[in-house]
C-alpha cells in the first residue's frame, strides 16, 4: 500500500472524455460529458480533463467533436460558473494548438492545460508552458513515446523540462509496453530532476499488457503523486486504467467508489455497444513489442482474429 503520509498528496485525475475521445473523435453528447463530470465530483476526484484545447483553424470541427477543442462556451454548458471543488484541465497538443488563442486564466473555467509532447518536440512544449503560466494556469507536461527514447535523451529532456515553469512532470506509457520494475525506475529517474526544482512527477498508463493499474500503483509508491485513470478504462485502444479500481484501491475517505458505478451502469455499459476499448489480444501484441496502437486498432476495426499473422507481421517490421 501507498504510505499515508504519501497519500495526502495524491491528486487522482480523470481523463475520461479525453482518452475517451481518442475513440469516437470527441463526439460525446453534453448528457454523457455531464454525467461523468458529476460523477467526478461526487466522487472527490482532484482533477477532470474535459478533452483538448486543439485549434479549429488547424483541425476540422467537421471531423472532429467539440471536446477536441473545448472552447469555452462549450465547457460553461457543461460546468457553469464551476463552483465545484473539481480542478478543470484541457490538454494541449504540440502542433495543433496556438499560444495566441488561449484565453487568460480570470476568463476561463479551466484550470490547467496539459501539454502532449514528443521528445523532439520539447522547445515547442516549453513555450507553451511559459505562455500557459503567464496567463495563470497550472500546468503538466506528458512526454509521450519514453518507451522509444534513449535515456541520454530523457535524461535532456528531463533537465529542460525541470527548469520551466511547468508544475507536473508525466511519465507516459504511451504505448503500454512498460513493467512496473521499468516504472519503478523511471519515477526515481523523473523523481531525481522534479524534486531539484519543485516538481511534482504523475503516471498515464495504458492497459495493452493488463498492467495500466499495476503501473499506477507502482508509480505512487515510488513517488508519483499525479494519477491518471479513466471511468471503465475508456481510453484509446486497450484503454487506461481504471478510476475504480484505483479508488478502491487508494481506500481514502476523500475518494467515493459509489458515483463511480452508477455512472458505469447508467453510461459507460451502453457506450460499450457503440466504441470499442479495453484489453485484447492485438493491443497486447503491440504492448510486448513496443509497437503504437494504431496496427491493433486496425485489426481489431477489420475484426481480424489472424493473431499469429499479426504477430509474425509486426516482427518483420522490426527486423
Amino acid at each position: 500500500m501507498i504510505k499515508s503520509s504519501s497519500k495526502e498528496n495524491i491528486k487522482v485525475f480523470d481523463c475520461t472524455i479525453r482518452d475517451g475521445g481518442l475513440v469516437n473523435n470527441f463526439f460525446f453528447s453534453d448528457e454523457f460529458v455531464k454525467a461523468i463530470y458529476q460523477a467526478c465530483v461526487k466522487s472527490g476526484i482532484d482533477y477532470i480533463e474535459l478533452g483538448k484545447n486543439n485549434s479549429p483553424k488547424i483541425m476540422s470541427e467537421d471531423e472532429y467533436g467539440p471536446w477536441n477543442f473545448c472552447k469555452e462556451e462549450d465547457l460553461r454548458r457543461i460546468v457553469g460558473d464551476k463552483k465545484e471543488n473539481i480542478k478543470i484541465a484541457v490538454m494541449s497538443d504540440i502542433g495543433r494548438v496556438r499560444k495566441e488563442e488561449l484565453l487568460p486564466k480570470s476568463e476561463s473555467v479551466v484550470d490547467m492545460v496539459r501539454i502532449a509532447t514528443y521528445v523532439h518536440q520539447i522547445h515547442e512544449a516549453v513555450e507553451l508552458i511559459e505562455e500557459a503560466h503567464k496567463k495563470g494556469y497550472e500546468t503538466t507536461v506528458n512526454i509521450m513515446a519514453i518507451s522509444k527514447a534513449f535515456d541520454d535523451e530523457i535524461d535532456e529532456v528531463l533537465e529542460l523540462v525541470s527548469k520551466s515553469p511547468v508544475d507536473v512532470i508525466y511519465i507516459a506509457d504511451s504505448f503500454g509496453s512498460f513493467y512496473p520494475e521499468q516504472i519503478k525506475k523511471l519515477t526515481h529517474k523523473y523523481l531525481e530532476y522534479a524534486v531539484k526544482f519543485n516538481k511534482k512527477v504523475g503516471i498515464h498508463a495504458h492497459n495493452n499488457m493488463q498492467l495500466a493499474f499495476a503501473n499506477t500503483i507502482t508509480a505512487a509508491k515510488s513517488g508519483a503523486s499525479f494519477l491518471d485513470a479513466t471511468i471503465s478504462g475508456l481510453g484509446r485502444g486497450a484503454g487506461n486504467c481504471p478510476l475504480e479500481l484505483l479508488i478502491g484501491y487508494l481506500q481514502s475517505s476523500k475518494y467515493k467508489l459509489e458515483p463511480l458505478l452508477k455512472v458505469i451502469e447508467e453510461y459507460i455499459v451502453p457506450l460499450e455497444k457503440e466504441l470499442d476499448w479495453g484489453y485484447s489480444i492485438p493491443y497486447m501484441i503491440t504492448g510486448l513489442l513496443n509497437e503504437h496502437p494504431r496496427s491493433a486498432m486496425k485489426a481489431r476495426a477489420n475484426n481480424d482474429t489472424k493473431y499469429l499473422k499479426f504477430y509474425n507481421s509486426l516482427l518483420d517490421v522490426q527486423q
